[in-house]
C-alpha cells in the first residue's frame, strides 16, 4: 500500500514538473511572440489616446477601461479562433485577410487628415455639447474598439508566426497569454498617459517644491503630449496599414514596392553610418506611411467625390 503511494506521489511530482517546464516553455514562448509585434504595440498605444481627448476627467478612464475590455474580447473571442482555424486548415488566407485590415487603417488614417485639412470644424459650445453626451463616447468607444480590431489581429498575426511549429494546444495557450500580456501593456500606459495631468494637480495642490515644479510641468506639458500622440495616432494607421500592405504584396509575389523600400532604407542608411539603424527603419517607415496616404487617399476621394458627381448628374 505505501509503496503504491510513493510511486503515486512520484508520478504526480512528475507531472507537476513537466506542467511547470510546459508553463515556462509557453511564457517564454509568448515573451517571444510579443517582442516581435511590439512595434504594432506601440502604435497602438499611440492611437488610442486620441479616442479620450477632449473627455472631461471623471470619464477618461471609464472609458480606457471600456475599450480595453473590447480589445480584449477582440483577441479572445474573435481573432484567437479566428487564426487557429485558419491557421490549422487555410494559412493562405491570413495573408489577404491582414491586408484587408491594413487597407481599413489606410483608410482610417487619410480619413483623419481629410477632416484636418478640408473637414468641418464645431464650434466651442458645439464641442462641449458634443463631447458631454452619451452618443459621442459611445462613437469614440466603438471606433476605438474597431481600429484595435486591426492592430490586435497583426499583433496576433505576428505572434502567431512565431509559434507556428508549437501543437495547436500550445499555440491557443501562448496567444491567450499574448493577448492579456499586451493588452495590459497597452491600456496600462494609455491610461498614465491621459491620467498624467491629473496627477501633475495633485502635485501641485499637496507636494513639496520639487514635487510642485514637477507637477507644473505635467499640467503644462500633458496637453501638448496629447495633441502629439493624436497626430501620432493617425500617422501610425498610415504607417502600419501601409506596411501591412507592402508585406502582403510581396508574399503574393509583387515584391518590388517591398524591395524597393529595403534599398532605399539601405543606401540612406550607408549614406549617415553613424545612425545607420535609425534612418532605415525611418526610410521604410515614411515610405510605408507614403503607401498609406496613397491607398486611403484613394477611398477617401472616392468616398467624397461620388455624391458630388450624383449631384452633378
Amino acid at each position: 500500500m505505501s509503496g503504491g503511494l510513493v510511486a503515486l506521489l512520484d508520478d504526480v511530482a512528475a507531472l507537476a514538473k513537466l506542467a511547470a517546464a510546459s508553463i515556462d516553455d509557453i511564457g517564454a514562448a509568448a515573451g517571444k511572440a510579443g517582442v516581435k509585434a511590439i512595434g504594432v504595440v506601440v502604435d497602438d498605444t499611440a492611437v488610442t489616446p486620441r479616442y479620450v481627448t477632449g473627455f472631461t476627467p471623471d470619464r477618461e478612464l471609464p472609458i480606457i477601461w471600456r475599450i480595453a475590455k473590447g480589445s480584449l474580447k477582440n483577441k479572445i473571442v474573435f481573432i484567437l479562433p479566428a487564426a487557429l482555424l485558419l491557421s490549422q486548415f487555410l494559412p493562405w488566407a491570413l495573408n489577404p485577410l491582414l491586408m484587408v485590415g491594413g487597407t481599413y487603417l489606410c483608410f482610417e488614417g487619410a480619413e483623419k487628415l481629410y477632416e484636418a485639412i478640408w473637414g468641418h470644424h464645431n464650434s466651442e459650445g458645439e464641442d462641449v455639447i458634443k463631447l458631454a453626451s452619451d452618443a459621442h463616447e459611445e462613437k469614440m468607444v466603438s471606433g476605438a474598439i474597431r481600429t484595435d480590431f486591426i492592430l490586435s489581429a497583426e499583433i496576433m498575426a505576428i505572434s502567431l508566426a512565431e509559434v507556428a511549429t508549437q501543437p495547436l494546444f500550445a499555440r491557443a495557450l501562448i496567444l491567450v497569454v499574448v493577448a492579456f500580456m499586451i493588452t495590459a501593456l497597452v491600456y496600462g500606459v494609455v491610461g498614465l498617459i491621459v491620467k498624467a495631468d491629473d496627477l501633475g494637480v495633485r502635485l501641485v495642490a499637496r507636494g513639496s517644491r520639487a514635487a510642485q515644479a514637477v507637477g507644473r510641468g505635467l499640467v503644462k506639458g500633458m496637453p501638448v503630449v496629447m495633441s502629439a500622440l493624436s497626430a501620432i495616432g493617425t500617422a501610425a494607421m498610415l504607417w502600419v496599414g501601409g506596411h501591412i500592405i507592402v508585406d502582403g504584396l510581396d508574399k503574393f509575389g509583387l515584391g518590388w514596392p517591398a524591395h524597393t523600400l529595403h534599398d532605399l532604407a539601405l543606401a540612406a542608411g550607408h549614406a549617415i553610418p553613424l545612425a545607420a539603424g535609425v534612418v532605415e527603419w525611418l526610410v521604410e517607415t515614411l515610405g510605408s506611411a507614403l503607401v498609406g496616404i496613397v491607398l486611403g487617399g484613394i477611398i477617401v476621394a472616392a468616398l467624397h467625390l461620388r455624391p458630388k458627381t450624383a449631384r452633378a448628374h
